[in-house]
C-alpha cells in the first residue's frame, strides 16, 4: 500500500508541561526538548509530535483551540495494577481525571485522564 499512518500530532500551549505528562507515560523524550518548538518521540512506529502554538500557526496560517473530544490517544498498560498506579501517579502530579479506572464492560481496565492542554488520554489493558 502507498500510504499509512506515520505521526500524530499535538499543538501545546506549554511544551515543558505537556512533555513532563507525556514522559508519566512512559514516553522516553530528552529534558532538553522542553525548550523546543517542535519536538517528536517514536513509540514503536508512529511518531507523535508536539508543536507549540506558534509552530502550528506558522504552519496553518492560524490557529484555533478545538472544543469538545475530537481524537483519542490510547496507551496500553501491561496489567491492570500498572493502569491503576499509572493513574494515581499522574493525577498526584496535578494534572486532571475525567474518569478513574473501572472496568469497562468489554473486558478490559480502563481509564481516562486530561492531558494539559485538554487532550482526553485513556489508559487500558487487558
Amino acid at each position: 500500500m502507498g500510504i499509512k499512518l506515520d505521526m500524530i500530532g499535538i499543538v501545546v500551549e506549554d511544551m515543558t508541561r505537556a512533555l513532563d505528562f507525556y514522559r508519566m507515560l512512559g514516553l522516553s523524550i530528552p529534558e532538553s526538548s522542553n525548550e523546543e518548538a517542535h519536538v517528536e518521540v517514536d513509540d514503536g512506529g508512529v511518531r507523535l509530535a508536539f508543536d507549540t502554538v506558534e509552530v502550528a500557526e506558522s504552519v496553518y496560517g492560524e490557529w484555533n483551540p478545538a472544543t469538545g473530544h475530537r481524537v483519542e490517544l490510547a496507551f496500553l498498560c501491561d496489567s491492570r495494577d500498572e493502569l491503576d498506579a499509572r493513574y494515581e501517579a499522574i493525577v498526584e502530579h496535578g494534572y486532571a481525571s475525567h474518569r478513574e479506572p473501572w472496568d469497562a464492560f468489554w473486558g478490559q481496565r480502563y481509564a481516562i485522564v486530561i492531558d494539559p492542554d485538554g487532550n482526553l488520554i485513556s489508559l487500558f489493558a487487558a
